[in-house]
C-alpha cells in the first residue's frame, strides 16, 4: 500500500515544549521524529534531552515511580535517575553513578556517551531540539524572536494554542504560499495579494495584504511569514492590532506532526490588549487552523499537481524545502 505522503521528515530545529513547561529539577517523557526521548532541566537550570531508554535494562527514563509517580524520573545534579535500579546519566548520555555496583561496566568505567543527546536550545520562551536523520551536527541555528524575549516588557504573554495534526510538516508549510485557499477553506472577503515571496538559503519570506471589514472601516491587513529552516516560523501581523505569532511545527513521525502556536501581542498604555479585535485575531487563527486540518487529514501528496496560472510558487517553495530532506 503506497503512502499517502511519500516524504522523509525533514531536518532542522524543532520546537518539543515551552520552557514554563519543565520545571528545574524535572523530567518528562516526549515523542518526537518517531522516537522516544526524555527531556530533563537539571539543578543549574540547563535543560537536556536524552534517547528515552535506560541502556543497563531498558527503562524508560520519562517516567517516575513511587515518590515520583505519575511525573517523570528523579533529576539529581546534573543527572537524571533510572526508575528502574538508579543509574544516573548526565545530558551527555554518560553514565554518572551506578548505586550499587563494585566494577562498573567498561563503558561506564571509560565515561563513553552510553546514550544518544540531543543538541538543545532554549530561546524565545520555548524548547528546541536539533533532528537530523544521519546525526550531522547543527546546520543553522534557531532565530531570536525579539518580542517573545521574557524580559520585553512591550509585549504581551504568550497565548498557547496547540495542535496534533495528520500530515508531514510540509503540507503545512505549503500553506504560506496558497493565496487562493484563504478565500474558498476559510472565508475571506477576497484572495490576499502576494507582495512579496523570497527563498534564500535556509530562511524563506512571504507577505500578504488583504482588505478587511472592521468597525473602524475598510483597514488593509499585511501579514508577514519567515522561516528559518522548516520548523520554525514567525508571523507578523500588523494593521489592526499589531500581533506576532510564533507558529513552529514538530515532526512526530512521517505523516504526523505537532503545531505550537504562540501569540505575542503589544501592549496598549502598558497593558496586554484583552477582548475586542486582539482575541478577535487569535480566535480568527484559531479557526482557520480547525479548518485547515479537515483538508490536511484527508488530502494526498501530489509529487505533480496540476496547478494553474494564479496558483502560488509552490515549485519555489518545494525545491527551498527540499534541502531539509534526506
Amino acid at each position: 500500500m503506497s503512502k499517502r505522503i511519500p516524504l522523509p521528515m525533514p531536518f532542522g530545529w524543532f520546537q518539543v515544549a515551552y520552557s514554563h513547561e519543565l520545571a528545574v529539577a524535572e523530567s518528562k517523557p516526549l515523542r518526537y521524529f518517531d522516537t522516544d526521548l526524555v527531556m530533563f532541566r537539571t539543578e543549574s537550570g540547563e535543560v537536556k534531552v536524552l534517547d528515552a531508554y535506560c541502556p543497563h535494562m531498558g527503562a524508560h527514563l520519562g517516567y517516575g515511580i513511587r515518590g515520583q509517580a505519575g511525573g517523570g524520573s528523579e533529576v539529581r545534579g546534573d543527572s537524571i535517575i533510572c526508575p528502574f535500579h538508579g543509574w544516573a546519566y548526565n545530558g551527555e548520555g554518560k553514565c554518572t553513578d551506578v548505586p550499587y555496583a563494585n566494577n562498573p561496566p567498561p563503558r561506564v568505567a571509560r565515561c563513553e556517551t552510553v546514550i544518544k543527546p540531543w543538541h538543545v536550545r532554549e530561546m524565545n520562551q520555548c524548547i528546541f531540539v536539533w533532528y537530523h536523520p544521519q546525526d550531522i551536527e547543527p546546520a543553522f541555528e534557531p532565530d531570536r524572536v525579539p518580542e517573545a524575549a521574557a524580559d520585553n516588557s512591550e509585549w504581551g504573554s504568550l497565548k498557547i494554542h496547540e495542535w496534533d495534526i495528520a500530515t508531514h510538516t510540509q503540507e503545512v508549510g505549503e500553506n504560506s504560499v496558497d493565496a487562493a485557499h484563504f478565500l474558498y477553506v476559510h472565508g475571506t472577503q477576497n484572495i490576499p495579494t502576494p507582495d512579496v515571496t523570497e527563498f534564500d538559503g535556509i530562511r524563506r519570506r512571504s507577505r500578504l495584504v488583504s482588505k478587511m471589514q472592521t468597525p473602524r472601516g475598510e483597514i488593509t491587513g499585511v501579514i508577514d511569514n519567515a522561516n528559518v529552516g522548516p520548523g520554525q516560523a514567525v508571523v507578523r501581523f500588523s494593521g489592526i492590532c499589531d500581533t506576532v505569532l510564533m507558529a513552529n511545527l514538530t515532526p512526530v513521525d512521517e505523516e504526523n506532526c505537532k503545531a505550537f502556536y504562540a501569540f505575542i501581542q503589544k501592549k496598549v498604555d502598558g497593558k496586554e490588549p484583552v477582548g475586542g479585535v486582539a482575541d478577535a485575531i487569535v480566535a480568527d487563527i484559531r479557526k482557520q487552523m480547525e479548518e485547515d486540518r479537515i483538508i490536511w487529514a484527508r488530502k494526498k501528496y501530489f509529487e505533480k499537481p496540476m496547478l494553474c496560472d494564479n496558483d502560488g510558487p509552490f515549485a519555489r517553495f518545494r525545491k527551498w524545502y527540499g534541502q531539509f530532506l534526506v
